[in-house]
């Protein structure tokens, strides 16, 4: 029904940049907000940046101040520009989209993910 797509991962130095965007599509009817994870191998996928419907981000402690995330001017469009890279944020970028599907049914809701891109960053 939704369909998520991360794209502009790659190698980078590190103190580097990167931007990652993330679209959605498919049956949504609105889109409650829309995030990046990552993950490295044995590890928990990780909350890196969250932005709501208003706009408002959020950010893990980790990447503030060197991350930020924006709503793109397409619908349902996301981009995670990443400053001063470091060889920790090497991981498996993931985007998030928490969508409603349904017109006639304000709990319809659900996330759906993409199947991620890789970012690293070589010291």
């Amino acid at each position: 029904q939704v369909q998520v797509m991360e794209s502009g991962g790659g190698l980078v130095q590190a103190g580097g940049s990167l931007i990652l965007a993330c679209v959605a599509s498919g049956n949504i009817y609105s889109m409650n907000n829309m995030a990046w994870f990552r993950q490295t191998p044995g590890t928990e996928r990780e909350l890196v940046a969250q932005v709501f419907g208003s706009g408002t981000p959020i950010y893990a402690p980790a990447v503030k101040g060197r991350f930020a995330i924006s709503k793109g001017t397409a619908k349902n469009t996301v981009y995670l520009h990443m400053n001063n890279l470091k060889s920790d944020d090497t991981a498996v970028y993931y985007c998030k989209a928490r969508a409603r599907t349904s017109e006639y049914d304000e709990y319809d809701v659900s996330d759906y993910w993409g199947q991620g891109t890789q970012v690293t960053v070589s010291s």
